[in-house]
């Protein structure tokens, strides 16, 4: 079944509404430096905040959909159905953890395996990214004032093009494809680990120019899909292929540079 406007943007509005709520709790976290630190099974840090924000966002979310099905970061997966709500209550809690901004509230939503909404609510460092499919990407700070951004018109990897990586463990083992990345920062006039949320903010309003990284999941860049697809650019796999709920790693930039550098990392 489509989906109408309005209910895209009745949905955009309850997430808006589920990130305000969890930014609250989370806020209030980390200015009071309240709360203990957990090690998962991935050796990965989790805090009270974390969770409790989870939490929050499906119960909001909850009320306004009963019918539909969660993938959360900290409690997993919840119902089954045609509508799945992605949702990273604190992505990057180690930088939560250590006191400085660079984290963010991610909430998705896919329909029928496509991710249709994005919401990126980086409180503490602020500023929040929203999209839906068809609807173009906007960036403010806050949802009431959000301005319509777009991916750079960059078409070559030369002096002016700057490029900004996330995690690169698994591609640091992978001997061409660590050659082919070491070749592009070689071409490029700027490289950055911008990491988490925030390079892809920045790229979606066309401050950088390319974003690559090996090692991720879903719940850690679902909102950025939408957002950057929505701001004009591509969003893959290394490989190429589709975001799905099992993605590992990613490439995002405008539709020149994605397909050169798609031709590097995937010849």
């Amino acid at each position: 079944m489509a989906l109408s406007e309005s209910f895209l943007a009745t949905a955009l509005e309850v997430a808006h509404r589920a990130a305000d709520e969890a930014e609250r709790a989370i806020h209030a976290r980390y200015a009071a430096r309240d709360f203990s630190v957990d090690a998962k099974a991935d050796e990965t840090p989790v805090t009270e905040a974390d969770r409790e924000a989870e939490s929050i966002i499906k119960d909001v979310l909850r009320a306004a959909f009963p019918g539909h099905a969660f993938l959360g970061e900290e409690h997993g997966r919840e119902g089954q159905g045609d509508y799945l709500w992605l949702i990273d209550p604190i992505d990057g809690t180690k930088a939560f953890v250590r006191g400085y901004p660079m984290f963010s509230t991610q909430i998705a939503l896919m329909h029928c395996g496509e991710l249709v909404l994005g919401v990126s609510a980086a409180g503490e460092y602020g500023e929040r990214a929203w999209a839906v499919r068809g609807g173009g990407a906007f960036i403010g700070t806050s949802s009431a004032n959000g301005r319509r951004v777009q991916v750079s018109d960059t078409r070559e990897f030369g002096p002016m093009a700057a490029v900004s990586t996330g995690n690169l463990k698994s591609m640091a083992n992978d001997p061409a494809r660590w050659q082919a990345l070491g070749g592009l920062v070689s071409r490029v006039g700027r490289i950055r680990g911008y990491g988490d949320f925030l390079h892809y903010h920045l790229l979606a309003r066309g401050a950088i120019d390319l974003v690559v990284e090996s090692d991720l999941n879903i719940l850690d860049i679902a909102a950025l899909v939408v957002i950057v697809r929505e701001a004009g650019g591509v969003f893959s796999t290394l490989e190429g292929e589709a975001i799905g709920l099992d993605v590992r790693n990613a490439l995002a930039g405008p539709p020149a540079l994605h397909a050169e550098a798609l031709a590097l990392f995937d010849p």
